[in-house]
């Protein structure tokens, strides 16, 4: 084993930790991946020392959460938390216990969320200890919460959605007792913060089977909870020619279901592409939905704003849900509004959700393929060509500051991207003629 993994280097911890004395063992989530033969992204170690045992033990440590009982301890260039075994109070925020109490490991196993996530392994004698049933329920394929899950529910509300992207990340099947109690507990989810809930469903839209992690959002009455504009779309019907998968929520999830290692903008911009539809619905048999774009991409700015999103995350989705119906019209586009089009920033993933819209109702992606083919023959500075000529130059040119000089620009980008206009000398022309028509 590599003597500078994070293995190795949380096994030297558990073994400085032991020879004082002390039990010292891998618990959560690196035993449950360990167990499934990935690779974990931290390694998370428990103890029967106290927080300021942990920290005279070791050299480099800050306390990050000493009245819970968790150390940080910084070894080689990896920091790993140390926590104290414990059991903890009541919940009031729902979020953290108002109190806890240093204990034993059955303490420590009986607080925990779910079975598959309360195993401990000691990396010493490379075994594994199970006090709740986790090495069952990880054979079945099984998310179960630790006792009773209501009471799981209660203390921590946002593992109602935790336990959605465990059965979605995992491809495990949810216990029926558990399920039971995150339908009736949804309404919980009014206590969890707004960033909390983001996080959540980001991991859920952006980790494996996204898919099956929304149509279980829906399943289990929590999409209508953290999302109800998106919920709503399950009712909004499409006319069968295009959209033969059926209602828009329909659509959205084959669309997600697609979905491989997006970014979160691309991510949110595929759950939210179509969520417009519901507020634009002409109805009658064969309904349209004018302007579904533009209506989606404020609509999807609240959502995402309500959930304390970053600007980057709000605008990028947005731009995006926006954008994404302008492929229609490609073909009769004059050459530089394509090319403008085309030359956004955002046109990767602008691309992508249009190739995942058509693949997930069977339309053709003849469109796709030719903006593709464009991309490829052209180079960026012919994409995004810079005016030839700037605001001064226009000034000097007899052009007053304002609203038409910001216009003459573009114009004359509009000119250089349709070939009409190739040097500042024919630059300098096209605007005196513009003059001179003004």
């Amino acid at each position: 084993m590599n003597e500078t993994s994070p293995r190795s280097l949380a096994t030297r911890l558990v073994e400085r930790l032991r020879s004082a004395g002390h039990e010292a063992l891998f618990a959560g989530g690196c035993v449950r991946d360990l167990l499934l033969a990935q690779e974990p992204k931290d390694f998370d170690v428990v103890t029967s020392a106290t927080p300021e045992q942990v920290q005279h033990l070791f050299r480099r440590t800050r306390a990050v959460g000493k009245a819970f009982g968790v150390i940080l301890v910084f070894s080689g260039d990896q920091e790993f938390e140390v926590a104290t075994f414990r059991s903890d109070g009541a919940y009031g925020d729902g979020r953290h216990p108002d109190s806890v109490t240093f204990g034993t490991i059955e303490e420590d196993a009986a607080r925990r969320d779910l079975t598959i996530n309360g195993l401990y392994f000691d990396p010493l004698e490379e075994r594994v200890i199970d006090l709740v049933g986790g090495l069952d329920d990880l054979r079945a394929k099984v998310v179960r919460a630790i006792g009773d899950p209501g009471a799981r529910f209660r203390e921590d509300s946002l593992r109602l959605l935790r336990v959605v992207r465990f059965c979605a990340r995992l491809d495990f099947r949810l216990e029926d007792r558990t399920a039971e109690a995150v339908r009736r507990d949804a309404p919980l989810l009014a206590r969890v913060s707004a960033e909390r809930i983001l996080d959540e469903l980001t991991r859920i839209l952006t980790g494996p089977n996204a898919g099956r992690g929304l149509t279980l959002l829906e399943d289990l009455g929590l999409l209508s909870e953290v999302l109800p504009e998106l919920a709503r779309l399950r009712a909004v019907e499409q006319p069968r020619h295009w959209h033969p998968e059926g209602d828009v929520l329909t659509h959205t999830l084959r669309m997600v279901s697609m979905l491989h290692q997006p970014s979160p903008v691309l991510a949110w911009a595929v759950l939210l592409h179509d969520c417009g539809k519901a507020l634009t619905s002409t109805g009658g048999p064969v309904p349209h939905f004018p302007g579904h774009a533009e209506v989606g991409a404020d609509l999807a700015r609240t959502i995402l704003l309500r959930l304390k999103a970053s600007n980057h995350l709000v605008e990028g989705a947005a731009e995006l849900v926006e954008l994404h119906d302008r492929f229609m019209q490609v073909r009769e586009m004059r050459r530089s509004t394509l090319l403008r089009l085309l030359g956004r920033p955002c046109i990767n993933e602008l691309l992508e959700l249009h190739r995942l819209d058509c693949a997930s109702s069977e339309r053709s992606l003849e469109t796709w393929q030719y903006c593709k083919e464009i991309l490829a023959s052209l180079p960026l500075e012919r994409l995004r060509p810079a005016p030839l000529l700037d605001g001064h130059d226009l000034q000097g040119m007899g052009m007053r500051p304002g609203p038409a000089l910001g216009a003459m620009l573009r114009d004359l980008v509009d000119a250089q991207l349709e070939d009409r206009v190739r040097d500042r000398q024919e630059a300098e022309a096209f605007v005196r003629s513009r003059f001179d028509q003004g």
